[in-house]
């Protein structure tokens, strides 16, 4: 290997590190506010990229479909609580959260499918659809058990990953897809070529991060967000509802999915179950961070891009292997670190 391809190795472990990391972000976050090892963090990775290549190539997305499917399972949910708890407001807003917004989102997409429009819109429409699976799946998943055990939850994100792959190959079929670049620009950096869309996942992928930071250090939701993640019972206590919480963390989670199969899209062909593997690199680099610590997953992310560029290199066929591998000194590292009570399990 010369420094040449040492570069484009690096280069190459830098962009797909950059799509780990806000993976990583998203798994951090449920975590944090859920106790929700969030399995499917990655399939909303292969639905936004099948969803945009569906709409690039004219087609109604078969995403529509399970929208409206999982809008109309709250929305019944909710009104069987109401009608409980003999709260009508509580059917009001679900009516509109549930049942009108689905409803709306899902007929925008249908008169957008036929026409050519340009890519950003395509890309912003998918956002808003694959962004809204995740309020829909923790209210129909997660909400009636959320406060079960964390191994519970683990079992019950397992089972929705399974039934959002199968779903997945119903909607999409068996073929892979990949999108077009949101930039054809291309240039030279010494040995290096740079293209657009290299530039539009790392650019993106540093907005998202600020982003995130701005929202949770200057807004009052963040903050919320943030006082649930340190301590749920104390935020409960204070008026912060774990329900509402629990939602946007989802929801936050899934737009970052379906961003990063935006990014990813035109730089590699994306099946209906491609997300699974690369959400899983994504916990690495969460558990890299302890699954609390969005730097540490950041900087963990990098590194399994890394890894797995510069492995594949050197044992092309062991390189998912290495990069799994990661975990294991990193778990054996901080169980030494920590020091386990009773308290802990409660």
């Amino acid at each position: 290997m010369d420094l040449t391809i040492a570069a484009l190795l690096a280069q190459d472990g830098v962009i797909t590190g950059a799509v780990y990391a806000l993976l990583a972000m998203g798994i951090v976050l449920v975590f944090t506010v859920t106790r929700v090892i969030f399995v499917p963090q990655g399939d909303y990775v292969a639905y936004a990229a099948l969803t945009m290549a569906a709409f690039q190539t004219g087609k109604l997305p078969g995403t529509v479909w399970l929208l409206l499917v999982l809008g109309g399972v709250a929305l019944l949910m909710e009104f069987a609580q109401a009608w409980r708890e003999r709260r009508w407001s509580r059917a009001g807003r679900a009516l509109v959260f549930f049942g009108l917004m689905p409803a709306l989102v899902a007929g925008l997409a249908a008169w957008v499918a036929p026409q050519q429009l340009h890519p950003l819109l395509y890309g912003m429409l998918t956002l808003v659809m694959v962004g809204a699976f995740g309020p829909l799946i923790y209210r129909v998943a997660y909400q009636p058990v959320a406060g079960a055990s964390v191994l519970v939850l683990l079992i019950i994100s397992v089972a929705v990953h399974l039934a959002i792959t199968s779903m997945g190959l119903s909607l999409f079929g068996a073929e892979g897809s990949r999108t077009e670049p949101f930039s054809d620009l291309r240039f030279s950096v010494g040995p290096l070529q740079v293209t657009g869309q290299s530039l539009w996942v790392l650019g993106m992928t540093a907005v998202s991060i600020a982003l995130l930071f701005w929202f949770f250090s200057h807004t009052f939701r963040g903050k919320a967000l943030k006082a649930t993640a340190v301590n749920r019972t104390g935020a409960q206590l204070m008026g912060i509802r774990a329900t509402h919480s629990g939602m946007m963390a989802f929801a936050l989670a899934s737009t970052i999915g379906a961003l990063s199969g935006l990014l990813i899209a035109p730089i590699t062909t994306i099946f209906y179950d491609t997300g699974f593997l690369i959400g899983l690199k994504g916990f690495v680099a969460a558990i890299i961070g302890g699954l609390v610590s969005y730097p540490l997953a950041a900087i963990g992310a990098l590194l399994v891009g890394l890894l797995e560029s510069y492995s594949s290199f050197w044992a092309s066929a062991f390189k998912e292997v290495l990069v799994f591998t990661l975990i294991l000194p990193v778990l054996l590292w901080r169980s030494l670190r920590s020091h386990h009570s009773e308290e802990d399990e409660e």
